[in-house]
């Protein structure tokens, strides 16, 4: 079984949002990454799941409203506790709103950063690179 699990590549002005994940959080925390989470379960039957949760997350993380999702890559991956996750990446195309750390139990800091900002970054993750460079292209 697979944890699903969304993230929104949010574009302004010629930088990315990343979030410093908060130090509480059991998988990466204190890390930087895009903003997002997990899916949860719904009724039997539901269209947009991805969509909506990321619209969700997005909201109850850092405050902002995002619309106009495309997609830009899916990936897998195990947690620092060995759980197995597929990843979903979209890119926001529009967003409303000044993003903010909502809440310490998630996220500690908004952080905006250029793409070559973010692929010379020593201490980022490949897959965030990746996700990055891909989403550029879009």
């Amino acid at each position: 079984m697979f944890i699903v699990n969304v993230e929104g590549a949010i574009y302004k002005e010629g930088k990315w949002l990343l979030i410093r994940r908060s130090e509480k959080e059991e998988h990466a925390g204190g890390c930087l990454s895009l903003v997002g989470g997990q899916v949860e379960k719904e009724s039997a039957a539901s269209s947009n799941i991805l969509e909506r949760t990321l619209i969700r997350e997005v909201d109850e993380e850092i405050g902002i409203e995002v619309s106009n999702l495309s997609y830009v890559n899916s990936s897998s991956f195990i947690t620092d506790s060995g759980i197995h996750v597929v990843d979903i990446v979209f890119l926001c195309k529009k967003h409303i709103g000044e993003a903010f750390a909502k809440g310490s139990d998630e996220v500690d800091e908004v952080v905006w950063m250029t793409t070559q900002e973010i692929l010379n970054h020593m201490d980022l993750p490949i897959y965030l690179k990746e996700n990055i460079k891909l989403a550029d292209q879009l």
